[in-house]
């Protein structure tokens, strides 16, 4: 049997002459947790429709557990859809809303009483069973708008931004729950965000959009430390990388700008580095300020803006025009207006050809 679970090849969708996606090809394993990231209008939320039925593509073809469902209704693709808005009837309660499916199914009633103990159980929504949708939260509405697609008994769970209606507290809170519920099922999981801490914290792979086009497709990891792009280093990592124009000179060697220069020794790259424009990329806690200058290895610096996260403050500093920021411990006490040395960790880094914005 095949290890992949869902499978997109060559889809294409047109709204009239606007190509949305563009000859998009994907594997998502069995068990995989893939999340979908990148920004509104970017492709994620419509390839999700395309997999559930909700939207004709335009061309390609995609396979579900080993079956080609490009034509099949949403009801005989095997999948359950979790929506941004809880979509919940009001007028029933809790139990109503997770039977009201298995019913239209005409499972037997043992069956159904079996499926929506056991989602309750998992959710640990058992309290909650008699209460009609204006009675509970909205971290306990989107608990119940799961459970709903957790009854269908499915091998692929859609996620379209579940948690994006929730404040701050709610979505860290249900985050884990998600994360809690995909181990303890092991299904198929393909959830929708622009939430970049959401991508990180739940995905086994991130493939991150832009434009109808799959940009980057790896672990969460390999995303961050390596991303593939000037668009993909800029849209992961909070907060964010620091992006210096410059140059590469001295056969691949060293990095100049504004008559700064500092030595490559250390960077991993895709191939052979060669002279010319490019951009390097640094992430605030790969930038270290050390206490004296060392040539080609520190740059001289104005602390411009002190930003205190909590546990670690975010410094902002000048040279000579370009804004680099420094992630540091906030025991540690820095001053604004001082000029400090700043040590950039070159094997951590990324550097991007200019002209195509691609890794080097």
């Amino acid at each position: 049997m095949s290890d992949v679970s869902v499978s997109v090849k060559n889809l294409d969708l047109n709204f009239g002459s606007v190509e949305v996606l563009k000859d998009l090809n994907l594997d998502i394993h069995h068990g995989e947790f893939l999340v979908l990231l990148g920004p509104s209008g970017c492709g994620k939320s419509t390839l999700l429709n395309c997999l559930a039925g909700l939207l004709d593509v335009s061309g390609g073809q995609i396979h579900i557990s080993g079956k080609n469902v490009t034509w099949s209704e949403p009801k005989d693709r095997g999948i359950g859809m979790v929506f941004q808005s809880y979509a919940l009837y009001p007028q029933m309660t809790v139990r109503g809303n997770l039977e009201f499916g298995l019913k239209n199914q005409k499972l037997p009633k043992d069956e159904i009483e079996k499926r929506v103990a056991r989602a309750a159980d998992i959710l640990q929504i058992q309290e909650l069973l008699n209460r009609k949708p204006a009675a509970l939260s909205g971290g306990q509405r989107q608990r119940v708008a799961i459970g709903r697609a957790l009854v269908r008994d499915v091998d692929v769970f859609l996620f379209d931004e579940p948690l994006s209606n929730l404040d701050a507290k709610l979505r860290s809170e249900l985050r884990v729950e998600l994360k809690r519920l995909h181990n303890q099922l092991a299904n198929t999981m393909i959830y929708v965000t622009h939430d970049q801490i959401e991508a990180l914290t739940l995905a086994d792979r991130i493939a991150i959009m832009r434009g109808g086009y799959i940009q980057q497709l790896a672990d969460p990891m390999t995303v961050y430390n390596k991303p593939s792009n000037l668009f993909v280093a800029g849209f992961i990592g909070s907060p964010a990388m620091s992006m210096i124009d410059g140059e590469i000179q001295n056969g691949g060697t060293s990095f100049s700008f504004k008559g700064h220069s500092v030595t490559l020794s250390g960077y991993e790259a895709n191939g052979e580095v060669h002279d010319g424009k490019a951009i390097l990329g640094v992430r605030p806690e790969h930038v270290s300020i050390e206490s004296t200058a060392q040539a080609g290895k520190t740059l001289e610096a104005t602390l411009d803006i002190i930003e205190p996260l909590g546990s670690n403050t975010l410094l902002w500093f000048n040279v000579d025009g370009v804004i680099i920021s420094a992630l540091v411990p906030s025991e540690l006490s820095y001053k604004s207006g001082q000029t400090y040395h700043l040590g950039l960790d070159i094997s951590k880094a990324s550097l991007f050809d200019a002209a195509s914005e691609q890794r080097l």
